[in-house]
């Protein structure tokens, strides 16, 4: 019979090995570690294998999970576990602190061991973790035997790793991608595998805020005023949200940028003109009891071999940040098939920014694709985001390639995680502002989730008088890039405003679907100073009202007892549409004005149209839609697909499945 006093002594053993295995605290070392790390750190700040915390969203990953467990056992539990975790963390771990790069034993495993604040005891016996200068607490005993940091300490900031106390040992392992420079750092051990990428914020990307317009009252504000739009970034945004199995949130949907996502068939405008306008009434899909006013604006498609030279500049993000698959590589893909659609006298450079801005590639023929394709192909991405000397720096590129009659874009691809440099986003604007009169223009390209900025690229690519997309495949810079080149790079029409006045006799109440962040003042639709957005060549815009004629059920507010009856009582009209423009490099606007009568007739692309409007009202959660469902959106688009030659209409019905799917 055994003596069941033997499993003490095991513990005792195991207690001894523990001991004899841990290095005696040096207070030297510690120090020439400590430098070492901080000199790592600012090396490599914000490589791709670093994670990327920020003040306002904790650290993730493994640590947050070992705290939220502690929190929620016994002392004598957290005990139990905190000691069977450091045992198996040090047999586990140590044998490879004494293997060096070439696989032999280092001659002093102490010597690998980096000394981080991930983690101290005070005499309360509470221990607290930092990896962001957050702290988090946990009710744990005192322990002998040091803390095991796996990776949250190297991401440490240099102030904090300043503040290790003298008390406690803290051992981490380095990563198998950080790339360390010290030679004296052994290799991770075989079969590690680095989570660094698992615990970069998921949840930091940034979107226009901005509430869905509301109803209006014919007789308090029958004037309603706006700025075209024709960006497609939020369609292409919440297309990749569901393809990942996930409803884009309110903020993602700008309905606007939904329905200018697709190419509309609309009418050719006169010679005198550079773009067609129409209005015409509907009916409503969603409520039998209102209607939709359908304004349509077509530009117009010049000769490719009739356009201007085009001077362009690629800026690109090369920050840590982009490198991941669907970031700098899909971005160097993408640019490769813009260069196929350019023409010999055309003009490109590259200017990339990361903690420093600088020319990749001077002024190159487009022709001379070897040279350009060879720049875009040794782009790697390291380093912080220096957005504002990037921008500094391609304008600058752009204003020296310049010459008469030519026309200057810069096209800048990032993920919009612009986290250094722009230290003033308003003196930003002002800049860009200023260099739009210039007639250089600025787009901006999207690549990537869990960063995007979008708010940030959607006022860069308005004050910059360009257009806003976002690239999640390779189709989707094949239909930017290439099918609707000119409608991106070659304006024909700057600051478009629209405003519609709606009759009061004939319409009660009115609600523009979309266009939030486009809204304008009323007097700023005949000042021109006021900037507005632009219309490219061949580039078709749309923009539909709901409307409630007087009289309709639908009427959700109560007619005034004592309005005074209207002159216009005897006008059928049910509004006016006026429309300004301006000429690429005029100061004066001219004006477009049509009056909008009921009884029009809905063409497919109409319908088509207002079903993506619903759409989009769905994903909003609108409270206008009533009971009208994703069912009926389906059925209401796939019988308004028309020839769809490139398939996106029919895309956009599987992604309304998916909705509907996921809504349940």
């Amino acid at each position: 019979m055994s003596d069941p006093f033997d499993d003490f002594d095991d513990f005792d053993d195991l207690k001894t090995a523990m001991r004899a295995a841990t290095p005696t605290p040096d207070a030297t070392r510690k120090a020439d570690n400590i430098a070492l790390a901080e000199k790592n750190f600012a090396a490599r700040q914000e490589k791709a294998a670093q994670p990327r915390f920020t003040s306002d969203h904790p650290q993730k990953g493994l640590f947050r999970g070992v705290v939220s467990m502690f929190k929620a056992i016994s002392t004598r539990q957290a005990l139990t576990a905190s000691t069977a975790l450091v045992a198996v963390g040090l047999f586990a771990y140590l044998p490879s602190l004494q293997q060096g790069p070439d696989g032999l034993t280092a001659p002093n495993p102490e010597a690998a061991v980096v000394e981080s604040l991930a983690g101290s005891l005070d005499g309360d016996g509470r221990t607290r973790l930092q990896a962001t200068g957050e702290a988090e607490e946990l009710s744990v005993a005192p322990m002998e035997a040091p803390v095991i940091a796996e990776q949250a300490d190297m991401a440490a900031p240099v102030d904090t790793l300043a503040g290790l106390s003298s008390s406690t040992s803290v051992m981490a392992r380095p990563s198998a991608t950080a790339k360390m420079e010290a030679r004296s750092l052994p290799s991770p051990p075989p079969g590690y595998v680095d989570d660094t990428q698992l615990r970069i914020e998921a949840d930091t990307e940034a979107y226009p805020d901005a509430e869905p317009n509301p109803l209006k009252i014919t007789t308090d504000e029958p004037v309603s005023t706006f700025s075209i739009d024709v960006d497609t970034a939020s369609y292409a945004i919440l297309r990749s949200s569901l393809n990942t199995g996930r409803l884009p949130s309110p903020e993602q949907v700008r309905i606007e940028e939904m329905v200018n996502y697709f190419p509309y068939d609309y009418a050719a405008p006169l010679e005198e003109v550079p773009f067609s306008t129409r209005a015409t009434v509907i009916a409503t899909p969603w409520n039998p009891d209102t209607q939709l006013v359908h304004i349509a604006l077509q530009g117009e498609k010049p000769a490719l071999d009739t356009r201007p030279p085009l001077n362009l500049v690629f800026l690109i993000d090369t920050s840590g940040s982009m490198d991941a698959p669907n970031k700098l590589p899909l971005l160097k893909q993408s640019f490769q098939l813009m260069l196929a659609q350019l023409r010999p006298e055309d003009k490109v450079a590259i200017v990339a920014y990361a903690g420093s801005a600088g020319q990749v590639l001077d002024p190159t023929p487009a022709s001379d694709r070897a040279t350009i394709l060879a720049a875009l192909d040794r782009l790697d991405a390291g380093g912080a985001t220096a957005g504002q000397a990037g921008l500094q720096q391609a304008y600058a590129t752009a204003e020296a390639m310049s010459e008469d009659g030519d026309v200057s874009r810069i096209i800048l691809a990032t993920d919009g995680d612009f986290n250094v440099g722009i230290h003033d986003p308003d003196a930003l604007k002002d800049f860009i502002a200023k260099k739009r009169e210039t007639g250089t223009y600025l787009s901006v390209l999207g690549f990537g989730r869990g960063n995007l900025d979008d708010a940030t690229m959607q006022a860069l690519a308005q004050t910059g008088n360009g257009q806003a997309a976002y690239i999640d495949t390779l189709s989707e810079a094949q239909k930017t890039l290439v099918d609707q080149l000119s409608g991106a790079l070659f304006p024909i029409a700057n600051d478009v405003k629209i405003q519609v006045e709606f009759n009061p006799a004939q319409i009660a109440e009115y609600r523009l679907i979309g266009y939030e962040t486009r809204a304008l003042n009323r007097e700023d639709f005949n000042n021109d100073r006021v900037d507005a957005g632009e219309i490219g060549a061949g580039h078709s815009v749309t923009a539909i009202y709901e409307i409630t004629p007087v009289g309709s059920p639908a009427r959700l507010s109560d007619p005034l007892r004592y309005q005074a009856a209207e002159e216009t009582a005897t006008s059928a009209e049910y509004g006016f549409l006026r429309l300004r423009y301006k000429r690429p490099g005029e100061h004066t606007s001219n004006l477009i004005e049509t009056p909008i009568l009921p009884g029009g007739e809905a063409t497919p692309d109409m319908v088509f149209a207002s079903a993506i409007a619903g759409f989009g009202q769905l994903l909003q959660n609108s409270p206008y839609l009533g009971n009208w469902s994703y069912a009926q959106a389906i059925d209401l688009a796939n019988g308004a697909k028309g020839d769809d030659a490139f398939g996106y209409r029919a895309q956009a019905v599987q992604l309304m499945r998916l909705a509907q799917s996921l809504s349940q």
